[in-house]
């Protein structure tokens, strides 16, 4: 019996990596997406970093990624960026992988 109380650990452990990772690239890409969306704005780095912290904030409003396109999106048209919810969606894309890499580097 121990055997599968060995392997059901051993599942749980790699759940409990896996969604931390999960986690971790999320609010990666949301600080990289948020600088690239305040470098569009024209943000100084003050202004950059809070604003980071802000979308990362937003994050948890709601399940999956509506709400920081959604965030995104209402601020880059209040600053007058010309961008739509598919160029926000493709740069969410990028900054995922980018996201995932660095953190796989610093591992």
């Amino acid at each position: 019996m121990t055997t599968f109380d060995d392997r059901e650990r051993a599942f749980e452990a790699k759940f409990a990596r896996d969604e931390e990772m999960a986690f971790r690239v999320t609010a990666r890409r949301n600080r990289l997406v948020a600088t690239w969306a305040a470098e569009q704005m024209g943000l100084t780095p003050e202004e950059t970093d809070a604003y980071a912290k802000a979308v990362v904030q937003a994050d948890f409003e709601e399940a999956g990624d509506e709400d920081v396109v959604r965030k995104l999106l209402g601020d880059l048209v209040s600053a007058g960026v010309d961008t739509d919810e598919a160029r926000i969606r493709t740069a969410l894309e990028a900054k995922t992988i980018e996201a995932r890499r660095q953190l796989m580097e610093a591992q």
